[in-house]
């Protein structure tokens, strides 16, 4: 008997994770006690992991496919093959300030203004590829610095070569670094609240993300997981289908 292996986050996504199984038809036991719960299905072996992983142990082969962030997806390069779109979990990057810089209201306006001011840049992020990309493709920064790769710095080594624009690897708690630590952010809101009470705006959205099922591409090839992979995904886009339906009804 073929098993496929499926890694389930751990975190804020667990839950709501475990609930979309459950209306799928699953009946799993053991989440809160243990990584590998117990799924009432001998073909599939689940693993709770860090939804930062997910996609990076899809793509290596290690797990047959997943379910994680869209953001960790793009933040990886993960080689993997994208689903289905499971429509929970919704939060967005976002590119944050201390709220008194009336006059700071896009990545623009913040590029521009240090470099007039001759001033280094300092930003805090947790995702680093996705923030050296976008603020990479800003047009004010483009006209400033042509080519040149933002500065990235985490405790282990440096990348790109434009100190004037650096983005340091955060831990967690990015909102809590400016202005101190850093001048602006680009971390995940769900709410905004905890912008709020850091004294902080948004001034621009990066991307938005929701959890999604993947799959490692070369398990698709595998006739056995193959079959087995799109039974799961029939099953959860019956879920994600289903609350659409709903959705409209309930609104008519």
């Amino acid at each position: 008997m073929v098993k496929v292996k499926f890694a389930v986050p751990a975190g804020s996504l667990q839950k709501a994770t475990f609930e979309i199984l459950e209306r799928a038809g699953y009946e799993i036991s053991g989440q809160d006690r243990s990584y590998r719960p117990v799924i009432n299905d001998p073909e599939i072996e689940l693993r709770l992991l860090r939804p930062q992983e997910i996609p990076m142990l899809v793509s290596e082969g290690l797990y047959d496919i997943g379910i994680t962030g869209l953001d960790w997806v793009q933040e990886n390069s993960a080689d993997v093959e994208v689903l289905q779109n499971l429509e929970y979990g919704k939060v967005k990057i976002v590119v944050a300030v201390p709220k008194g810089w009336e006059n700071i209201n896009s990545l623009s306006d913040l590029i521009k203004n240090f470099a007039e001011k001759g001033k280094n840049i300092r930003i805090s992020a947790e995702y680093l590829k996705i923030t050296a990309r976008y603020i990479k493709n800003n047009p004010v920064y483009r006209d400033l610095y042509g080519d040149l790769d933002p500065l990235i710095i985490t405790p282990w080594w440096r990348k790109g070569e434009n100190s004037k624009v650096s983005i340091f690897l955060s831990f967690g708690a990015t909102e809590a670094k400016p202005p101190e630590v850093a001048d602006a952010i680009i971390d995940v809101t769900e709410t905004g609240t905890s912008l709020e009470r850091n004294n902080l705006k948004s001034i621009e959205i990066v991307m938005e993300s929701t959890a999604h099922l993947i799959a490692n591409k070369d398990s698709l090839k595998t006739s056995e997981k193959c079959e087995k992979i799109f039974d799961i995904l029939a099953l959860l886009k019956g879920v994600v289908d289903g609350s659409k339906r709903l959705h409209i009804f309930l609104n008519i």
